[in-house]
């Protein structure tokens, strides 16, 4: 039995986060087991972890905030669990737990990078700060997760020179996420909009690197051409209460076009009712999630071109440039005027292409391979 303590940032909803999950539930449970430790508090995945019958620890760090006693309070658990392999997520995982797999006698470390060409003057020094440490020292793991080609060469080229990187994208159910044409009704009854209103789907939390506001004035250009469409944001701190998105939208015109509906739970059935999806993320995207579920839910999907996403929609939907909302509604334009066959098969074909090189089984068995390989020797 191979014993992998994981050690992420936080359990709040994210890309990385929701990657975990995924491959805690279809991990081999009767060739590995283990834990998941939090840097910071609780989070919205605390309880779907939990689920799966792997215990949760927090350190109950504070953000920005270095803490002996939590770093101790790590090595304490890692000498306690014994794992043969701490696998971090996230930069400043990365870099406590290559300190504490020292002190806790921990064999083998994983790091595990999930972005590409990240801005980091959007962010604080201190992400700075670590980001440029991690580089200097990312000789020291084992091995370097990267969750994509453009995040291996961004951080190559930030000075990232580990002893072996493992290239291993995200990966999707394709039974969790799937064409629903019920769910295209039932949606649209729930916000209140025509039946036939075309739907543009965003999900993703409220960060510079998710660039809403390049994704609302595309809408406000696409809604001269098509003043029936309507426009779902979804995600972390997206919502009435978040002012600044209130404000644009207001500003724009979009009044009712625009719904904000926040945190939400029922991710697949959303997919499945849109007619087009789209990521407008200006930087730092890796192998974004939701590209990928969206696909699978047979939506095609136009995506700026950050990260893998132009790698991972290929012929099935459409790319476009960074920060440019006339891109981005001239593509959904583009998009909305194929007759609705035209927009299916580009929906098949997405679907059939995450089948093919991005299906959840796959990308468990490339962990659980990685893992092997790592334990192998290790004391028990």
């Amino acid at each position: 039995m191979t014993r992998v303590v994981h050690l992420i940032t936080s359990l709040d909803s994210g890309g990385a986060e929701m990657m975990l999950v995924k491959l805690l539930a279809g991990i081999d449970r009767a060739r590995f087991d283990g834990c998941v430790v939090s840097m910071t508090g609780g989070g919205s995945l605390v309880r779907a972890v939990e689920s799966l019958r792997v215990p949760v620890y927090t350190l109950a760090l504070r953000r920005g905030v270095p803490s002996l006693r939590g770093f101790l309070r790590f090595v304490h658990l890692l000498r306690r669990e014994r794992p043969h392999i701490l696998q971090t997520w996230l930069y400043h995982a990365d870099l406590m737990g290559l300190a504490a797999s020292r002190l806790g006698a921990v064999p083998r470390l994983a790091w595990n990078l999930r972005s590409s060409h990240v801005d980091m003057s959007c962010y604080s020094w201190l992400s700075g700060a670590v980001l440029r440490t991690a580089a200097r020292l990312a000789a020291w793991p084992d091995v370097v997760v990267v969750n994509s080609q453009a995040g291996k060469a961004s951080h190559a080229s930030l000075g990232y020179h580990p002893r072996r990187w493992a290239v291993i994208p995200n990966g999707f159910d394709v039974k969790q996420y799937r064409p629903d044409r019920d769910a295209r009704v039932s949606v649209r009854q729930e916000l209140g909009c025509d039946l036939d209103a075309p739907l543009i789907g965003l999900v993703a939390r409220y960060d510079p690197m998710k660039d809403h506001e390049t994704f609302l004035r595309a809408a406000a250009l696409l809604g001269r051409r098509e003043p029936g469409a309507r426009f779902v944001l979804v995600g972390r701190h997206v919502d009435r209460r978040n002012q600044v998105l209130v404000q644009t939208i207001a500003e724009l015109g979009l009044g009712s076009a625009v719904f904000l509906l926040g945190e939400r739970t029922d991710i697949p059935r959303l997919m499945a009712a849109l007619d087009l999806f789209s990521l407008s993320s200006a930087f730092g995207e890796g192998s974004p999630n939701v590209v990928g579920e969206a696909m699978a839910s047979g939506v095609p999907c136009v995506v700026t071109d950050v990260g893998d996403a132009a790698r991972m929609v290929g012929e099935t939907g459409r790319v476009v440039p960074p920060r440019s909302p006339a891109s981005l509604a001239d593509a959904w334009s583009a998009l909305l005027a194929l007759d609705a066959d035209e927009r299916a098969r580009l929906g098949i074909a997405a679907r059939r292409r995450i089948e093919a090189g991005f299906a959840l089984s796959d990308i468990v068995a490339q962990y659980e391979d990685l893992y092997e390989g790592l334990a192998a020797g290790c004391a028990g």
